[in-house]
């Protein structure tokens, strides 16, 4: 492994400092350090700052959306664009158009016959923005034998007949479609280190043994430098993390998804969360809508939380819960990026009366309720920047602020994008000598970085003292 010195750097506001890599870890930080035959970085004044942790994305699903039409906005905002879309999209080894992104702002609430009026011509399915949700063509129905399957997330007409729509149905619906082997992520891990991330919690449920053999191989190949957290593994998976991955392939809480859909029972949840609890395991509990929120505190407030319990999304959270979040001693995973990429829809239709609630920030850190962020993508913007800008300004497309109060510093929130994945809102990491090297060198200072945030500002990106 290659030994090098990072020159003439900002930590932690002191300029001047050197820092030399070692063997993986940070071993001197001062100024004018010997190099020796290290490989030397002049970071001319500009910061280093820890790598950046997305606690919450899905790997898979961000690599196949590079592959599909977007069907949202920006791309696509009427039915006439979705349709020019979809006519020249390139369909997948099985013959079917993909689809990510759609919005009801574009062609309304979509079903098949809908889609029929788009593109009749080949089977299509395209994936609600929310990710909850796939829409399925007449041609995509049949092909998948949705008429005699048996789901509780396949919508149908009063007459049984089944409207394209299936919620909730990602790992059963992958059976029914063709075999495809898991998407590349090469190209996910190298966007990943120029926007300075070097780890991430992986949230998909359910995952399949496939599925984490994949990750694992691309974290092996080099396809994939970045360290991942699991919520999707089994509770009874006795995951071992085999391999060349050196220990950044880790097992963390259990993904529980709270279905808007169709909502848990009290007693199955509860269950559920005593279960992973007995086996020492965490929970991170997708959530987000009022209803879920109450369900959820009061399934708490029955079983207690353990250390890592988290709350995934919090979208909308009455003021009079932070207080119980806190004393439960819950952390929260929220993507305020989501206020940039959808601000304007939020400000239509949510109802005023809950609009206050949304996304909040500034409520939880003067509560104490320790907050991550995350982006979501590929249903939230990826980039942790665009998510950190938002979480300062709360800006919608339109440039309307969004609940102004709930702003957050940029300092503030690139420190919830600092703390380590098995501490989603805990101590934001800090360089340290005997810390493992996983650095970001900035193309500025920290003060002009957070005053402007972007991802032009990363120069270099190292993982484990690597540069990736």
């Amino acid at each position: 492994m290659n030994h090098t010195v990072i020159r003439n750097t900002e930590v932690d506001g002191v300029s001047g400092l050197d820092i030399r890599i070692e063997h993986g870890a940070i071993t001197a930080i001062g100024p004018h350090l010997e190099a020796g035959t290290a490989s030397i970085l002049d970071a001319d004044g500009s910061a280093t700052i820890p790598g950046l942790t997305d606690h919450h994305l899905h790997l898979h699903a961000l690599a196949a959306a590079d592959r599909s039409v977007d069907c949202g906005p920006p791309a696509v905002r009427t039915p006439a664009d979705m349709a020019s879309s979809l006519v020249s999209a390139v369909a997948d080894s099985g013959g079917w158009v993909r689809g990510v992104r759609y919005s009801e702002t574009v062609a309304g609430d979509l079903d098949r016959k809908g889609l029929d009026r788009l593109h009749a011509i080949r089977p299509v399915r395209i994936q609600h923005r929310s990710g909850a949700l796939w829409i399925m063509n007449s041609l995509g129905v049949e092909a998948s034998a949705l008429d005699g399957a048996v789901h509780p997330g396949i919508e149908r007409d009063l007459d049984g007949t089944p409207t394209g729509r299936i919620w909730r149905a990602d790992t059963w619906l992958r059976d029914r479609l063709p075999k495809d082997d898991p998407p590349d992520l090469s190209s996910i891990g190298r966007a990943l280190a120029a926007m300075g991330i070097t780890s991430v919690t992986d949230a998909s449920p359910d995952l399949a043994a496939g599925s984490v053999a994949a990750i694992r191989d691309a974290m092996e190949s080099g396809a994939l430098p970045q360290r991942v957290r699991l919520l999707g593994l089994p509770l009874d998976d006795a995951f071992e993390p085999n391999g060349a991955t050196d220990g950044r392939l880790t097992r963390g809480p259990y993904k529980i998804v709270m279905e808007d859909s169709a909502p848990a029972r009290p007693d199955a949840l509860i269950d559920v969360i005593r279960y992973a609890h007995s086996l020492n395991r965490p929970v991170a509990v997708h959530c987000a809508s009022l209803e879920s929120l109450v369900l959820l505190l009061f399934a708490f407030e029955t079983v207690g939380c353990i250390d890592g319990d988290r709350v995934e999304h919090a979208s909308l959270v009455p003021r009079e819960c932070i207080a119980q979040i806190r004393e439960l001693g819950l952390r929260v995973v929220s993507q305020p990026g989501f206020i940039a990429d959808r601000g304007d829809d939020y400000l239509r239709d949510v109802e005023p009366r809950d609009l206050p609630g949304l996304y909040r920030c500034s409520s939880f850190v003067d509560e104490g309720v320790p907050l991550a962020l995350s982006s979501d993508a590929p249903y939230g913007p990826l980039d942790p920047w665009t998510v950190i800008s938002a979480a300062a300004d709360r800006r919608a497309r339109s440039g309307t602020t969004v609940v102004p109060r709930e702003c957050i510093s940029a300092a503030r929130a690139l420190d919830a994008y600092s703390s380590p994945s098995d501490d989603p809102g805990g101590s934001p990491a800090r360089i340290a000598v005997g810390a493992t090297a996983d650095l970001v060198v900035l193309n500025g200072p920290v003060s002009e970085v957070v005053a402007q945030p972007s991802t032009t500002t990363v120069r270099a990106t190292y993982i484990a003292g690597n540069r990736v």
